[in-house]
């Protein structure tokens, strides 16, 4: 399989179908997979609760599109902020175990997911809001 525009432009299409404004195409076999990889795409207005993953480390590239990734610590204050934009330079962003966080999309981004499985559900305690 190629990853290439066509894939993005469907998975974008998609997406703009989609009341959640996003759509993940899975590059793992399976959700029991030991490494989840996805291509994601996130359209501005999407919304991502502030969440945190305590199974997994989780990795982003930013393919197209531009975005911030935001770190939050325990009492939902703000402490991390990274834009992801090819145009300057900043491709990615490694999210540690644990770590609270969410995405502000500022134009329709795809980004390639990498973390480890298999896939779990976020549990009411691992959403901050």
């Amino acid at each position: 399989m190629i990853l290439n525009n066509e894939l993005l432009d469907k998975i974008t299409t998609d997406a703009e179908a989609s009341p959640r404004l996003r759509m993940n195409y899975n590059l793992h076999e399976s959700l029991e997979s030991k490494a989840q990889r996805l291509l994601n795409v996130l359209l501005p207005g999407t919304i991502l609760p502030v969440h945190r993953h305590t199974h997994t480390a989780e990795t982003y590239i930013l393919l197209r599109g531009k975005m911030f990734v935001v770190f939050y610590n325990d009492l939902g204050e703000q402490i991390e902020r990274y834009l992801l934009d090819p145009q300057i330079g900043n491709y990615g962003v490694h999210i540690p175990q644990g770590q609270w966080h969410t995405v502000e999309v500022i134009e329709p981004s795809t980004i390639f997911e990498v973390k480890d499985g298999p896939y779990t559900p976020l549990h009411p305690e691992d959403i901050l809001y």
